[in-house]
């Protein structure tokens, strides 16, 4: 007997709830607290008390401990994380005795046969072969970042974008004529003014905020929820222009060295993506050793460039050489020279990318953090300062067929080696830049999901301890902007700079609010520092806003509004949502009578018919194997022998109704909820005993994060230990009446009904919960 099974119901669309692992295990309050005692003294009333129910269990729950890296086995048909709870294989419920005995596994009376060991599939060995070995909790400490690699990995977006923010500086400037350039000087001595003050501001932030500090904690815990929902329109606005633009750029790096390869512009940018995609899915740790390499020969050209260059005007006693003839096509004024400020300042994006990924360092956390910064902001004003000078004593113009760098390596160099060495690393660290935002865009996705602001999926952590959905997300919306922009990047220059000076603001106005309200040692400093940056980040986020807005800023402030208007309606969805799950002591129905199991199966070590076709001759039934299922004799009540599983992740109303469902049909019932983690586990431990341990309780703990494959395997344990029972498992489920909503929450149980579809005898049912 196979099947699933399900309640009718007339609303439009339903998602699984209370499942096992969708989202971290959350504290109840004290009220909560205090309703689930009292609903426990309820059950303590009706029930048939815990004794009953696990006496009247037909199979052993304790089937072992999970395996470690090594003995992985994929799960059915790779559709769900391969990992298995028990091992490489199904476990022995009698383990052999001695020194071959596993650890773990328990020694009932009874030896029952091990289930069929999976090869694994075509898709599992393409994932492992793309991602690696899923990794365990323990291993995150191994995957953080020490400073000579966090700074090439955090630091690529800010030290890359010395290749166009000079450029874009400049190529407003050019307007004006030969008059506007010479305002070349003072516009980039500005913006390095800007690029100090910021550094030292978020080096406060670093300080006051040691686990972590981006825009969107400060704002949110100075400023209130819509200030931080602003900070991280933002950020994310910016994270994806990040890997729009610094792709964009790489590919014009490489085809101003090699212009045949114009006319497949777009198409190496695409690739570049999903390059980048790969190697961020790998892990924190691949993904920087993978992209050191790039951002230190990019700093080694530049610097080298620089040193030549200036060695040349030192030649000539440091006088320019004179710009070609070229016609003014503007007039001179401060609003082109407000949006020259503002093109240039995009060379500081990529500055808050420590701050944020501070947790990401190897301990000692925030210190590492800082000195990290400091080096990045001293390369960053260097590279910078430096191009500019050589641009001003060389007397280059922008132009569209050659990129300023490209014009620069060739003065210096010729077509030499040193120029290919130069293009190759300009174009590898602007391709590779985008990874700063493929660490900091799913780091900031998981804070908004655990806030419930995004949907929860954005807050678990991949096989690889990444968040996987999160990169997913930032490919797809990068590459969308990309083409959709022809992967210019004068196009997208005027979109970059409204989302990151937004972020800075609000972040470093809260820091304001922050120290004001600590006032502890050097407070003044600190408060003087984050001010300064405060006051120099508005001006340019004000500047670009009405300078670039016909240009495409426009675009970045309809997103900013897009995103704070979704945002906020997902939280009122989950506030929605959370509210009704609430206990209420008045909404806990109970029966009358006294419910308790009806057992009427063989229990543990007990005797049975030993008549081979049986069905309560479990040996029996699995040595005649598949033959004996095909004589099954279950058209009729009696000869079905029931056992309920019910998956629960928290103990809220839905999960409440499920219990009580399970309870009512009088059947043997054994409560499963799988924990990411130890410290989840003796939370819902410390729950499930304040409730009162009704019912029997098997925790399994997955270190690997997934929920399904545990699951699957687990069942599929019992299953083969008493083929003869019908293993009912029951899911609470809440059903949404409004199916624009659906998306926002996992479909646990639908993926977990297809996987197990294939084993006879088990069936799947759901006890919807209305909202």
């Amino acid at each position: 007997m196979s099947g699933t099974h399900g309640k009718n119901s007339n609303t439009k669309s339903t998602r699984s709830a209370a499942l096992p692992g969708s989202t971290p295990l959350r504290a109840l309050d004290a009220q909560q607290l205090r309703v689930l005692g009292s609903v426990g003294r309820e059950w303590r009333r009706v029930s048939a008390g815990p004794d009953v129910w696990r006496r009247a269990l037909p199979v052993d729950p304790d089937l072992g401990s999970f395996p470690t890296p090594s003995q992985i086995r994929p799960a059915r048909f790779g559709r769900v994380v391969p990992v298995s709870p028990f091992g490489p294989t199904a476990p022995r419920i009698a383990a052999p005795s001695g020194p071959t005995a596993e650890p773990g596994a328990s020694t009932p009376a009874g030896e029952h046969p091990q289930a069929p060991v999976e090869r694994p599939g075509f898709v599992y060995r393409v994932r492992r072969l793309l991602l690696g070995p899923a990794l365990a909790n323990t291993a995150i400490a191994r995957e953080r970042m020490r400073k000579l690699v966090a700074l090439p990995v955090l630091s690529a977006d800010a030290l890359s974008s010395v290749a166009y923010g000079p450029e874009a500086m400049l190529a407003v400037l050019v307007l004006a004529g030969t008059a506007g350039l010479a305002y070349s000087i003072p516009v980039a001595a500005t913006i390095v003014f800007l690029m100090l003050a910021i550094g030292v501001s978020y080096r406060q932030t670093i300080r006051a905020y040691p686990r972590g500090g981006g825009s969107y904690i400060v704002a949110s815990d100075n400023l209130g929820r819509v200030p931080g929902l602003l900070a991280a329109a933002g950020l994310m606005t910016d994270y994806i222009l990040t890997v729009a633009v610094s792709i964009a750029a790489g590919v014009a790096a490489i085809t101003s060295a090699v212009p045949s390869l114009a006319s497949s512009a777009v198409l190496i940018g695409v690739a570049a993506i999903v390059v980048l995609l790969a190697g961020n899915l790998r892990g924190i740790r691949q993904a920087g050793a993978i992209f050191a390499a790039p951002t230190y020969a990019f700093v080694i050209a530049m610097l080298a460039l620089i040193a030549v260059g200036l060695s040349d005007a030192a030649d000539r006693g440091f006088h320019p050489v004179p710009h070609p003839p070229f016609n003014a096509t503007e007039g001179l004024g401060i609003l082109l020279v407000m949006r020259a400020f503002a093109s240039g300042a995009t060379a500081m994006t990529g500055i808050e990318a420590i701050s944020n990924a501070v947790p990401a360092f190897k301990p000692v956390e925030w210190r590492n953090a800082r000195t990290t910064l400091t080096w990045m902001v001293g390369l960053l004003i260097v590279l910078f300062a430096g191009i500019i000078a050589i641009v001003h004593y060389t007397g280059i113009l922008p132009r569209s067929q050659e990129t300023v760098l490209s014009q620069l390596a060739h003065l210096n160099y010729g077509s030499g080696p040193m120029y290919v060495f130069t293009q190759a690393a300009t174009a590898a660290v602007l391709l590779l830049a985008a990874n700063t935002a493929y660490n900091d865009f799913p780091r900031v996705l998981s804070l908004l999901a655990r806030d419930d602001h995004a949907p929860r999926i954005f807050a678990r952590m991949g096989d690889r301890l990444a968040f996987s959905n999160g990169i997913i997300l930032l490919s797809i919306l990068a590459g969308l902007v990309y083409v959709a922009f022809d992967g210019r990047t004068a196009s997208l220059i005027p979109l970059y700079a409204v989302g990151v000076f937004l972020a800075f603001t609000l972040s470093q106005a809260g820091m304001v609010v922050h120290w004001w309200r600590l006032r502890d040692r050097h407070w003044r400093k600190s408060l003087l520092f984050n001010a300064i940056g405060g006051v120099l980040s508005a001006i340019v986020l004000i500047t670009a806003g009405i300078t670039k807005f016909t240009e495409g800023a426009w675009v970045a402030l309809v997103a900013v509004t897009l995103f704070l208007f979704v945002t906020t309606r997902i939280r009122r969805h989950y506030d929605t949502v959370a509210a009704a799950l609430r206990l209420q002591r008045h909404s806990i129905e109970l029966p009358r009578r006294t419910i308790g199991p009806r057992v009427d199966v063989p229990l543990q070590g007990v005797e049975s018919s030993r008549d081979p076709r049986h069905p309560r001759d479990p040996q029996a039934f699995a040595r005649n194997g598949a033959a004996g299922e095909s004589e099954e004799a279950e058209e009729v009540p009696e000869e079905i022998r029931h056992f309920s599983l019910v998956l629960i992740e928290t103990l809220d109303r839905a999960g409440m109704r499920a219990l009580a469902y399970a309870a009512s049909l009088q059947q043997p019932v054994l409560v499963i909820h799988v924990s990411t983690g130890e410290v989840e586990a003796e939370r819902f431990r410390g729950q499930w005993k304040l409730w009162g341990d009704h019912l029997p309780l098997q925790e399994l703990v997955s270190p690997y994060r997934a929920v399904i494959a545990p699951l699957v395997n687990y069942i599929e344990a019992l299953h083969h230990q008493r083929p003869d029972l019908t293993l009912t498992v029951i899911l609470p489920e809440i059903v949404m009446c409004q199916r624009r909503f659906s998306a926002l929450h996992s479909r646990t149980a639908a993926r977990l009904r297809r996987a197990l579809r294939p084993l006879r005898k088990v069936v799947v049912t759901t006890v919807p919960f209305h909202v």
